[in-house]
């Protein structure tokens, strides 16, 4: 099968390589994927890059954990009806050796989630990191309906997933972002008010919309926003972190402990089996039903991978993904 991978963590134009490698086989309770769209998170370029110090899990890697194909193969144990099915992926690289940026991708039978018909390829490679992520952050404390939820970052591609899933459990949602030029760029559908973090003061701007305050902050950067957030939650809210900028992050102790606002920390890749199982049923769902979307980036054939890591790494709007064809 036509693959990419890498054999040793540095720059993409480094240490990836383009070419040949064995096709997969199933095990027991496993299918094979026919990939045809691979999905570039952040966290699969700084797997590649070491960073935070991390090191080569295993001698060879396949890099990127989502994608959307056809299954083609099962292993033993697996219902033989699948073969044919559409599916997305999520977790294919996490605690495994291969992902999906290759022909062929090999994960648990849950793992490979059936895809609508009326669904694209583009959003099914799009939903499994960010969107299971998203969902985490959302839905981990209970349901949100009828509850203010702010969600930082919401143009990003965890905010939007997360903005969206509140909205349609039924939610009140603000959102923030960085620059007020970016404001009219903010889904009203989705987003009942918007708020931009260059304002004079946002915590007002928050408090005005929700003068007793949010019940749950989802939280993009939790070092540069931790007194803001301090500043507007509720009696006995919740910030669910998933990102910060300063490793060792401070926060307002004194006042979110007598507030008693839980701050939960979100690592996905050990989310528990069945938040990620509920996760996807709940993700496939809601875009089955129209409640999300997703804005595609930039899209490059398995052959330019290098040009994808580097647009991840650079930053910017948009899911970045990758097409794999043969």
């Amino acid at each position: 099968m036509l693959a990419s991978w890498y054999d040793e963590q540095g720059s993409a134009a480094d240490v990836l390589h383009v070419g040949e490698l064995p096709d997969p086989e199933p095990g027991p309770g496993e299918v094979r994927i026919r990939v045809s769209v691979s999905g570039v998170n952040p966290g699969d370029t700084k797997k590649r890059r070491g960073w935070l110090g991390s090191s080569m899990p295993y001698p060879r890697v396949i890099p990127h954990s989502d994608a959307a194909g056809v299954i083609d193969k099962v292993g033993e144990r697996v219902d033989t009806r699948r073969v044919g099915q559409r599916v997305w992926v999520y977790g294919a690289q996490s605690y495994r050796a291969f992902g999906t940026a290759a022909q062929y991708t090999v994960v648990p039978d849950p793992q490979a989630v059936p895809l609508p018909d009326h669904l694209g390829d583009e959003l099914g490679a799009s939903l499994g990191i960010p969107g299971i992520t998203a969902h985490r952050a959302v839905f981990a404390d209970g349901p949100v309906g009828g509850r203010i939820v702010l969600v930082h970052g919401v143009l990003g591609g965890v905010g939007s997933l997360a903005a969206q899933l509140a909205c349609w459990d039924g939610a009140t949602v603000i959102g923030t972002v960085r620059r007020s030029g970016d404001l009219d760029r903010v889904d009203p559908a989705v987003i009942s008010h918007a708020v931009a973090l260059d304002a004079d003061d946002p915590a007002a701007e928050i408090r005005a919309y929700a003068p007793d305050g949010v019940n749950c902050v989802i939280e993009v950067s939790l070092s540069a926003n931790a007194d803001l957030d301090n500043a507007v939650t509720a009696l006995d809210a919740v910030i669910a972190a998933y990102g910060t900028h300063a490793d060792r992050t401070e926060l307002p102790f004194w006042p979110l402990l007598f507030n008693n606002v839980t701050v939960r920390l979100l690592g996905s890749d050990d989310f528990p089996v069945t938040a990620r199982r509920q996760a996807a049923r709940d993700l496939t769902a809601a875009a089955a039903a129209g409640a999300l979307t997703v804005g595609i980036g930039d899209v490059y054939p398995l052959e330019d991978i290098t040009k994808a890591h580097d647009r991840v790494d650079a930053g910017g709007r948009g899911r970045v993904l990758v097409t794999v064809t043969g």
